[in-house]
């Protein structure tokens, strides 16, 4: 589970000024977290494009046993702790390639204040903010769409990418489309499981990949497991891929891929 993955009360209003008052004056989290980094490939090139990360308990715990401890009155500070922490560890481990983290746009007012403390970490730390991505998981119940494109928007102002997970498992992604074209798509795991011998997944998973390569939106396909999988969506033109075939989630480290996830 991811920090987006999080159930957003569909009730919780805030005012946008509370909300940044939220980010910056909230008591400091009763909880202490660490991160998981998992890499992204790039098929075509055998290398590593990207790390995701992973929020872990303070010794490698579940995510899970981190997020039930998110509320409504720390989800803001949450958010942003998640940002800056995991700016500071990729720093520290010394990654090169892209860093992406998911949000919680039900925790972001105003995309232009709430995303300092990522500029802050970012220049702290001496990580380049053109090698942020920031995802949000399309399941997460985001009650005004508008202003999630918004956000996209903006962070792409600041130089930041963007890109949608789970595609294909959450709400109206084809009408968030249609508003706004992020530059990358992950298409869900459970679209990807056994797609090489699932007709109706195959089926999805190309058009997929046509209308993003016709709106220009790179697509990655995550929670790849076994060699046909694998193959399958390099079949589809999809390069990109993320899953236990090259490499399970490090604990606070860069893994590197094995010569036998390439191997033909």
């Amino acid at each position: 589970m991811k920090p987006a993955d999080i159930p957003i009360h569909p009730d919780a209003t805030v005012a946008p000024a509370q909300g940044c008052a939220g980010c910056h004056d909230s008591e400091a989290l009763p909880f202490s977290f660490e991160y998981a980094y998992q890499p992204i490939v790039d098929l075509d090139t055998r290398s590593i494009y990207a790390y995701e990360a992973l929020v872990r308990g303070p010794n490698g715990e579940s995510a899970a046993s981190v997020l039930a401890q998110v509320t409504d009155e720390n989800r803001y500070r949450f958010d942003q702790t998640c940002r800056v922490k995991a700016v500071a560890g990729a720093a520290r481990l010394g990654m090169k390639e892209f860093l992406s983290i998911n949000f919680l746009p039900n925790a972001v007012y105003r995309p232009e204040v709430c995303i300092r403390s990522t500029l802050e970490a970012a220049r702290t730390h001496n990580f380049p903010t053109d090698k942020i991505i920031f995802e949000v998981t399309e399941g997460e119940r985001v009650q005004d769409r508008p202003h999630l494109v918004n956000i996209f928007r903006e962070y792409r102002r600041f130089g930041f990418q963007t890109a949608i997970d789970d595609f294909g498992a959450g709400y109206a992604g084809l009408n968030l489309l249609a508003e706004y074209q992020p530059d990358i798509i992950k298409i869900d795991m459970d679209l990807v499981r056994d797609v090489d011998r699932h007709a109706p997944r195959q089926a999805i998973v190309r058009a997929i990949a046509s209308l993003c390569r016709e709106l220009g939106i790179k697509v990655l396909a995550e929670g790849i497991e076994t060699r046909a999988e694998r193959d399958f969506l390099s079949s589809c033109g999809i390069s990109l891929m993320q899953g236990y075939w090259f490499s399970k989630p490090v604990f606070q480290g860069l893994a590197e891929i094995p010569d036998s996830a390439w191997d033909v």
